[in-house]
């Protein structure tokens, strides 16, 4: 494989991406820093086919990055390769407003062909190629120039590695005929939905107990005024105010500005400086949800008990159990908190649609419906139908459709 020298000019990151925007996949990494702001900072691009590889310096001055987003995001013939690529897609959604589509992440991918549930990239390599990689630069600070020769040569191996590993992985994934299982994973990582830093969305991600109009509305309205902030200041969000605090005034609000000051997680200069008058006047402004507004209520069955929750631990052992025998990522295949709800009988669950329910769903539905138990069967603990170990089932509510 040719590895190029660190790309600096437009000339030639245009030349290697036309080269590129005729193969049938290409690898890609990035570096970046966001320690200290609000926006991540790019500071390197990695990509790699399986001929040639670069570095892109996207600090370097008066590069034109044009032609490589255009590869990423509007090259509908290049499958692009990341690995645990979530945060990578975020960067290049900042820049394009697009994420790269198609996508493929081999850390996913793992999960369909082994019991990783979110392998490192070094064990990846380890793994598929027998490599150990020298982790010696993968913390240093990449917004200094110059980069360093062995910074560099770090940085091209996430790519050149991942080139060889793909194929292999696709390989085994056509043998499996699993890669279907992967469609609708893949297809959420470049959900550009997941990327979008809406103010008016962003109360969604705070943890916040009930569901009361009016306090939802003040959370609403809190979280707006710190991610402006934050953007404004390009600083992280919670240098701001931490997600707790901003819960904590939407549940208690402030009669008065001097009242900040007793706010834990605020400092005492908020009762009378511009930023706590600008977060009273979010307050101020702030009206309660309406019922399109609120978020769906979270689906609840009967409550567990003790029976429940031996239930639920069953499930469990049958999704480790499950796991292992066709060696799959158990994550892929349920969430311990879906498993508690069809303990309880919720019914509406990922688990119980599409291949989940064929490979996995299905069983677990028997279970708890009384058609099946576990059974040692040379030494081995397995599932075994009722009728077949001598039993007979209990009543049960007839299954529900899992295409429902």
């Amino acid at each position: 494989m040719k590895i190029h020298p660190l790309i600096t000019t437009s000339d030639a990151l245009a030349e290697l991406c036309e080269r590129l925007s005729h193969a049938d996949y290409v690898c890609v990494d990035t570096e970046f820093m966001r320690e200290n702001t609000y926006w991540p900072e790019l500071c390197l691009i990695q990509i790699a086919d399986d001929k040639e590889a670069a570095a892109i310096d996207p600090l370097a001055k008066d590069i034109d990055l044009s032609p490589l987003l255009d590869l990423l995001v509007d090259n509908e013939d290049v499958l692009k390769v990341f690995h645990a690529g979530g945060q990578d897609v975020e960067i290049i959604y900042n820049f394009t407003g697009k994420t790269p589509h198609p996508i493929f992440d081999t850390q996913i991918a793992m999960m369909a062909i082994s019991q990783s549930e979110q392998i490192g990239y070094s064990n990846l390599v380890e793994s598929w190629l027998g490599l150990q990689i020298d982790k010696g630069a993968r913390f240093t600070d990449w917004s200094r120039r110059p980069l360093t020769e062995r910074q560099i040569e770090y940085a091209i191996g996430d790519v050149t590695h991942l080139s060889l590993i793909f194929p292999k992985m696709l390989q085994r994934l056509i043998k499996t005929g699993r890669g279907a299982w992967l469609d609708i994973e893949m297809e959420k990582l470049a959900d550009p939905a997941n990327y979008k830093n809406d103010p008016d969305l962003s109360w969604q991600r705070i943890k916040a107990a009930g569901r009361n109009p009016a306090m939802l509305g003040r959370l609403k309205a809190l979280a707006h005024w710190r991610e402006l902030e934050a953007q404004d200041k390009n600083i992280p969000r919670g240098r701001i105010a931490r997600d707790e605090t901003l819960a904590d005034l939407a549940s208690h609000p402030p009669k008065v500005q001097a009242d900040l000051a007793k706010v834990r997680g605020l400092s005492g200069a908020w009762k009378d400086n511009e930023i706590g008058k600008r977060l009273m006047a979010a307050l101020d402004g702030a009206k309660p949800l309406t019922d399109a507004e609120l978020p769906p209520r979270t689906p609840r069955g009967a409550p567990l008990g003790k029976e429940g929750a031996l239930v639920a631990d069953l499930l469990k052992l049958l999704l480790k159990i499950r796991s292992r025998e066709i060696d799959v990522a158990s994550r892929l295949l349920a969430r311990s908190e879906d498993l508690e709800l069809l303990a309880a009988g919720v019914r509406e669950l990922p688990l119980l649609q599409g291949w989940r329910y064929d490979v996995f769903g299905k069983d677990a539905l028997e279970l708890v419906e009384g058609k099946t138990a576990f059974a040692v069967v040379k030494n081995k603990l397995k599932m075994a139908h009722i009728d077949e170990i001598g039993g007979s089932p209990a009543a049960a509510p007839t299954p529900a459709d899992p295409a429902q």
